[in-house]
């Protein structure tokens, strides 16, 4: 299955963005309200500066406490951000996702992105994948 397969059965290929100097409560109160695990940085929408996750926020009141809400996004961001294409396959991603231990993936075209993958909906494409090969093996061997 292609990337491009799992952002069309979520529906939904909105990703969910904050501005660079946002605070990290902010951020927080974002994703807990949205019920999701992570937002791109971006300035524009369009071009992702970083990336912020739940766990990211977490780390950061571990070591620092509260005290870090305040501060910009920007201080715990990851700024190097590994991405995919439309074109890419479950299995590429969900590699690269094992190998970088990330839960959240922007696909990106060009300059732009489409939309933001998570290991479960590349899990839940992965599954689906087997299960329609299963299906395919029990019809073959019964004579389907």
């Amino acid at each position: 299955m292609l990337v491009q397969q799992i952002l069309k059965s979520k529906g939904n290929d909105d990703v969910v963005t904050v501005r660079p100097g946002s605070t990290v409560q902010s951020v927080a109160e974002l994703l807990s309200s949205r019920r999701i695990g992570a937002v791109i940085v971006s300035p524009d929408g369009k071009r992702a500066s970083g990336i912020v996750s739940e766990r990211d926020i977490v780390r950061e009141i571990g070591r620092r406490g509260a005290a870090c809400l305040g501060d910009p996004v920007e201080s715990l961001m990851t700024a190097k951000i590994i991405g995919c294409t439309r074109g890419e396959t479950t299995d590429q991603v969900l590699g690269r996702m094992t190998e970088g231990r990330f839960r959240h993936m922007p696909v990106i075209e060009g300059e732009e992105m489409v939309g933001l993958i998570s290991i479960g909906d590349v899990v839940k494409a992965r599954l689906m994948e087997l299960g329609a090969e299963k299906e395919a093996l029990e019809g073959m061997i019964k004579g389907f």
